[in-house]
């Protein structure tokens, strides 16, 4: 009983087997008649002939491909972001080596299974290059920059660099690297795409390079006769109890300049955070200053000029002449009637 069931079972896995192998095979021949219905029709390019199926093959190993090298990057990138032994900057350019070969290994692979063969590709190699010296020049500078700012880390995520915004200049933080440009964002919500070549060839004033520790200078002016210790001793006392100011770094008065309208002095004081702005650091300070101002008599002068007449003959000649034009336009006072 036991071997009747057994050789029963191994016929029917037999058969089973049978079944798949015959549909499988015949998926083959289907499969087959259907690629070559689809490589008959296409059109010829001197020697190569094209044909839907070539055309429906490299569609979808460009796809895949692509796919591939996205899918490599974003590993990439998670991978290097969990690496705490790595500073940002490492970290930006270990993800950028990484996706740059792994976009060029998806490329290569993509040639290999479309059976190009890489002796086929000298036949435009020369227009290529000629392309890339050309039509691609600033686009591989500012490549080759961005890997070398990164390597040097002279600009790294999260620092605070100043940028001319055709206005004048203002400071960001830099957000991000990326393979053509720098990304730098304001306190005003602005954000700027800085080509990585023009961080490598002009003056960049970074304000976190090596230390985050940013100083602040704050004019302010007081009035001839006002007393200069006093003010020097209220200026200090407004810049001390302002939030963001450094306790390890005092902050200091100097006396800049004797101005026309004012004595012109200068507060001093640091922070270590350049990143929040410095604008609502002075505001507070200029604030405090002028309460205390107000309360100790110091008097803020407003612009003033003192303006001297030369006496001369010419000068009292028209004073005469401007003085008899005005009593010739008064009418004649008329007696009351009678």
């Amino acid at each position: 009983m036991l071997n009747s069931a057994m050789l029963a079972a191994v016929m029917s896995d037999s058969a089973v087997h049978g079944q798949v192998v015959h549909g499988w095979a015949k998926f083959r021949r289907d499969a087959r008649a259907f690629m070559d219905v689809l490589d008959d029709y296409g059109f010829d390019i001197g020697h190569y002939h094209i044909s839907v199926f070539n055309a429906a093959k490299m569609v979808l190993v460009v796809v895949a491909m692509f796919m591939i090298a996205r899918l490599g990057s974003r590993i990439a990138r998670h991978l290097f972001s969990r690496m705490t032994s790595l500073d940002s900057a490492q970290q930006v350019l270990g993800e950028k080596l990484v996706s740059l070969a792994v976009w060029v290994f998806a490329f290569l692979l993509g040639i290999d299974l479309l059976g190009i063969s890489l002796t086929a590709l000298t036949v435009f190699s020369g227009a290529f290059g000629l392309a890339i010296g050309f039509g691609l020049q600033k686009t591989f500078g500012n490549l080759i920059a961005g890997i070398i700012l990164l390597m040097d880390r002279s600009i790294k995520p999260g620092d605070v660099i100043a940028v001319n915004d055709g206005k004048g200049s203002s400071f960001g933080q830099v957000r991000k690297i990326g393979i053509r440009a720098v990304s730098v964002a304001t306190r005003d919500n602005r954000e700027y795409l800085i080509p990585n070549e023009n961080l490598m060839t002009s003056q960049v004033e970074n304000w976190s390079y090596s230390s985050r520790e940013v100083s602040i200078q704050i004019p302010v002016g007081i009035a001839y006769g006002s007393d200069i210790d006093l003010a020097e001793r209220l200026m200090l006392e407004a810049a001390r109890g302002a939030n963001r100011v450094l306790a390890d770094r005092p902050p200091g008065v100097l006396l800049s300049a004797f101005g026309p309208n004012s004595i012109d002095m200068v507060i001093v004081c640091w922070i270590g955070d350049p990143e929040e702005g410095v604008g609502n650091v002075r505001s507070e300070v200029l604030k405090r200053v002028w309460h205390l101002f107000r309360e100790n008599g110091i008097e803020i002068p407003y612009p003033q000029q003192d303006v001297s007449l030369k006496d001369s003959e010419g000068l009292r000649r028209l004073a005469d002449a401007l003085a008899a034009r005005h009593e010739s336009r008064d009418p004649p006072e008329t007696g009351p009637a009678q």
